[in-house]
């Protein structure tokens, strides 16, 4: 999770964060687009404000929607990222062009709901892991001194004959006996004493270099290829989980070195530590009480029937979307899982197609509608240079690692955002993305040279700008296929 995004103890409840706060944190990365960070923040609130109700209440109380119209590159997608981010809810991000009506070829809308679960039982599985990481490491130390100082094996009696071992409990043990014993005795205090020197040298980290040799399970499942129709995705999953539970664990040895042996053994020691069956049934709550499904290219469905073509499935798609954002129950490996109060946020450019040719029924169920604006060349500006993950200091870190000190100046970052602005206006219009295609063309030479032929601080000014990029920009034809 990104830094400043952290969401509070108890990951998926907001109840720290007001709808000011909310446009606040997202303020620190999206330029602009306020309307839409007060719906997003506002629908936020709202899903804490019903967990206060009544039972009785809350349940008759379903989320609002949210329909967000605006070209590529404004921010839609960044928006319902961040957001899922600052919360810690479930949260998983769908074409909608990749599912296809049922009877037809390809994945089912209900895998959207599996898929959110997988996520969020990812994410409370490691939040449940990093709870425990300290006992963890601690367990994954011991296993290490048994790895380099293993417990020595006793060793079968000698000397002693039948007839003695038989009498042993009544006469006392015999001299031979007794002086095995107390080889024994030496032999496991001094193993005992390299045991303590050895796990003293590992927290202080002096074997962090050693290589040892550590069986570990294998976690691969075995691999079951069924071809069919939608849905059998899920089927495969099964299978295999069948086979994981019928089959024996396959153990394999791994040589490795001591800092990288203790993590891998960690893991596994954290594995023993978490009760799945809680982290299942804890997810599945988040999912239904706090996940985020975000519906992008949602217009490339939208369109009156033709009964032919590519677009037959069009309206098969919508149709089979509306059961689930309206509230049904979908079946998963984990057990049924409801969306009545799950969170959608779909998205679509709506350039060709226009929001009321979705389905009625579909169209009720976004009842937030906001447009998004297009970048203009002060937003262009905004983006180069206020937001925590500004482009321009990516680019600034990534090749301080080689030495180079970037610094542009105030006229370049003008230029750069009027040529922005220009290249979307002659070419097609995908908003911020657009600065990704100029700096890279503009930092090409020195992220070349560096850190052979430059070293030092470089200074990017409006000359340096306009000579990576007027030639292109004047000739239209050459950056429709290069900007």
């Amino acid at each position: 999770m990104d830094e400043g995004l952290q969401a509070p103890a108890g990951a998926w409840e907001p109840d720290r964060l007001t709808p000011r706060q909310i446009v606040a944190e997202l303020d620190r990365y999206i330029v602009g687009q306020a309307e839409a960070k007060r719906a997003v923040a506002i629908a936020l609130r709202n899903r804490w404000r019903r967990q206060q109700l009544p039972p009785h209440l809350r349940d008759e109380v379903a989320p609002k929607n949210i329909l967000m119209i605006g070209p590529t590159g404004v921010g839609k997608t960044e928006i319902a990222r961040r957001l899922a981010k600052l919360t810690g809810a479930p949260f998983i991000k769908v074409e909608a062009t990749k599912f296809t009506e049922v009877g037809y070829v390809g994945r089912d809308v209900e895998s959207i709901i599996r898929d959110l679960v997988e996520t969020a039982i990812r994410m409370v599985k490691a939040e449940r892991m990093e709870a425990v990481r300290e006992r963890a490491r601690e367990a994954a130390n011991d296993r290490l001194v048994d790895v380099l100082v293993p417990l020595p094996r006793r060793r079968p009696s000698r000397g002693a004959s039948p007839l003695e071992l038989l009498l042993a409990p009544l006469a006392g043990p015999s001299p031979s006996m007794a002086r095995e014993t107390a080889e024994q005795g030496e032999e496991d205090e001094a193993a005992r004493e390299r045991r303590r020197q050895v796990a003293e040298r590992l927290r202080r980290g002096e074997l962090e270099d050693e290589l040892v040799e550590i069986e570990v399970e294998d976690q691969a499942p075995p691999v079951l290829d069924i071809f069919g129709g939608p849905g059998l995705e899920e089927m495969t999953i099964n299978v295999q989980d069948l086979f994981r539970d019928w089959l024996p664990r396959r153990k394999r040895r791994r040589r490795l070195p001591v800092r990288e042996a203790r993590e891998v053994l960690a893991q596994e020691e954290a594995q023993k530590l978490i009760d799945m069956d809680q982290v299942v049934a804890e997810a599945i709550r988040r999912t239904e009480q706090a996940g985020i499904v975000f519906i992008d290219e949602i217009d490339k469905i939208a369109g009156r029937e033709r009964g032919h073509g590519p677009d037959v499935s069009r309206e098969g798609v919508q149709r089979d979307i509306l059961p689930i954002v309206e509230g049904a129950t979908v079946m998963t490996r984990h057990g049924p899982v409801r969306t009545d109060h799950i969170l959608f946020i779909a998205a679509g450019a709506f350039h060709v197609s226009k929001p009321s040719d979705l389905i009625p029924e579909l169209q009720g169920r976004f009842p937030i509608r906001v447009e998004l604006r297009p970048l203009t060349r002060e937003d262009f500006k905004r983006i180069l240079t206020e937001p925590d993950n500004a482009l321009l200091r990516q680019y600034q870190a990534l090749l301080a690692t080689d030495g180079v000190q970037l610094r542009f100046t105030d006229d370049a970052v003008d230029e750069l955002a009027a040529m922005a602005a220009r290249a979307n206006e002659q070419a097609e219009n995908i908003g911020a993305r657009r600065l990704h295609t100029l700096l890279e063309r503009v930092l090409e030479p020195l992220a070349f040279d560096a850190p052979d032929a430059l070293q030092g601080e470089v200074v990017i000014d409006r000359e340096y700008v306009r000579r990576r990029l007027e030639d292109i920009l004047q000739d239209q034809d050459l950056s429709r296929y290069i900007l």
